[in-house]
């Protein structure tokens, strides 16, 4: 690698690394607003939304509803759109996972990745949760 690619490669991490610091005073829900996290330290309240996500079939989505009692999800619940066999497997794993996941878990960190062996449909629950953030706050 030249000098020239590290030092872009270096200025490319310290960037990543900047934002993420920044991340954890506040996020962008999806609708583009900024929700302080420190908002959500006190929400309490049951909440649903949609999250879509792409996957090498099309687009699905997963609704997603958390209660939460003083910025701790308390429960959780989803429900696939499961356009094809191969998105409800996908879907029903998730859904058989995902409370071991974020339950006990505060909102305002809220951040999954594959459960039970499904990644994508985590990327519908993370655009979920952003959602609810925001109604949250």
């Amino acid at each position: 690698m030249t000098t020239t690619a590290t030092r872009v490669v270096a200025a490319a991490a310290l960037a990543a690394a900047a934002v993420g610091g920044l991340a954890s005073c506040s996020s962008e829900s999806a609708a583009g607003e900024t929700v302080d996290s420190s908002a959500l330290a006190d929400a309490s309240g049951t909440w649903t939304e949609t999250g879509a996500y792409t996957t090498p079939g099309g687009q699905e989505s997963i609704e997603v509803t958390l209660t939460v009692e003083k910025g701790t999800v308390t429960a959780v619940s989803v429900q696939g759109s499961g356009g094809s066999p191969n998105s409800q497997q996908y879907q029903v794993a998730f859904a058989s996972g995902i409370s071991a996941e974020v339950v006990g878990k505060p909102l305002a960190t809220l951040d999954v990745g594959a459960v039970s062996g499904s990644s994508l449909t985590g990327q519908g629950f993370d655009a979920a949760v952003e959602k609810i953030r925001a109604d949250a706050a």
